[in-house]
């Protein structure tokens, strides 16, 4: 059974939205610790009936999203984060999930687990759907200034963690540019490309655009956190502007309903594919355990899904294969 940290004090629509997720996803397989608040969580729980393997660990803290991760992890020790994750470094959990502060959650996570040996910072990976199926964008968000070390150890992390947890055969790897030229970009994209190109290890496709992120064409983004978390947040909001501008039309004529009636499987398929709140969360590459990041705006369905993917991503054994590749044991 797979034991999940949940913090449930983390994201915006409050520790009900984050109760009634871990309802929706209670499961033989799941035991879910939810962390914060006891008494708002035992009050909210009662709510539901039949639950199953769900129980709280009391957290009297919460770290928000305006304050200065750092400071607060040092002056909020009992902050639901921290005590989620600590969680799995002593052994009750086998990974912790939250919606809360990326900054908390990362700091926490180096503090508390530890980063895996040789490796020199950590990088959120993101995966999403594209018109060539799911594929992997990294860092985006951890890291926002990067140097060239920094983005290959990110191409050697996706790569690991696309074949064990997206079963992805041989990923290719492409450096997100502003041209598709070996030359293109600033001092550290052209000193990153060298880099990526002279190791053996990885299937480097070359330089890509912004344009070819959401066509698929390579299996892993790499990219500064800076970078990757604007082209991440845009492909969202634009898939989000795309569905509402396509029912708002639809819904403007009497003969478009009609067609739509006809063509609803298609649109429902469309939604779902373009939906990220189908992937729930986004693992924390390169700690000694395992943190999944979930949006500020996740909803009970998003934090469903981020329990399944955290359940997924533990039994994938994907940071046993980190820890093994660079740390060599």
């Amino acid at each position: 059974m797979v034991r999940i940290a949940f913090d449930a004090m983390g994201g915006d629509f409050g520790y009900q939205e984050m109760v009634k997720g871990a309802v929706m996803a209670s499961d033989k397989d799941i035991e879910i610790i939810l962390v914060g608040d006891e008494n708002l969580l035992k009050n909210e729980i009662a709510k539901y009936n039949n639950i199953k393997h769900l129980s709280i660990v009391h957290a009297g803290q919460v770290i928000g999203m305006d304050e200065e991760p750092a400071t607060a992890y040092k002056e909020k020790r009992d902050a639901s984060i921290t005590v989620a994750t600590r969680l799995v470094k002593e052994g009750m959990a086998d990974v912790v999930i939250s919606s809360g502060s990326t900054g908390a959650q990362m700091t926490a996570g180096i503090f508390i687990l530890g980063r895996i040996k040789n490796i020199k910072r950590p990088a959120i990976a993101t995966y999403y759907p594209t018109s060539n199926g799911v594929k992997i964008l990294l860092d985006s968000g951890a890291t926002p200034d990067c140097d060239k070390e920094n983005l290959h150890q990110f191409s050697l992390m996706a790569s690991i963690f696309g074949i064990s947890f997206l079963k992805m055969d041989n990923p290719s790897v492409g450096l997100l540019n502003i041209g598709t030229e070996d030359k293109k970009g600033s001092v550290l994209y052209k000193e990153t490309f060298k880099l990526l190109k002279d190791d053996g290890k990885l299937n480097f496709y070359g330089n890509i655009e912004g344009r070819d992120v959401p066509k698929g064409i390579v299996d892993i983004v790499v990219c500064d956190g800076f970078v990757g978390n604007i082209v991440l947040k845009l492909m969202e909001g634009l898939s989000s502007v795309l569905l509402n501008e396509i029912k708002k039309n639809i819904n403007s004529k009497f003969i478009y309903k009609i067609g739509a009636l006809l063509s609803k499987g298609a649109f429902k398929d469309i939604k779902s594919k373009l939906d990220y709140t189908e992937y729930g969360g986004a693992p924390l590459l390169g700690l000694k355990g395992i943190s999944m990041i979930s949006h500020g705006s996740s909803d009970a369905k998003t934090m469903m899904n981020a329990i399944y993917a955290a359940k997924r991503a533990v039994e994938s054994k994907f940071n046993e294969e980190l820890i093994k590749y660079f740390e060599g044991v």
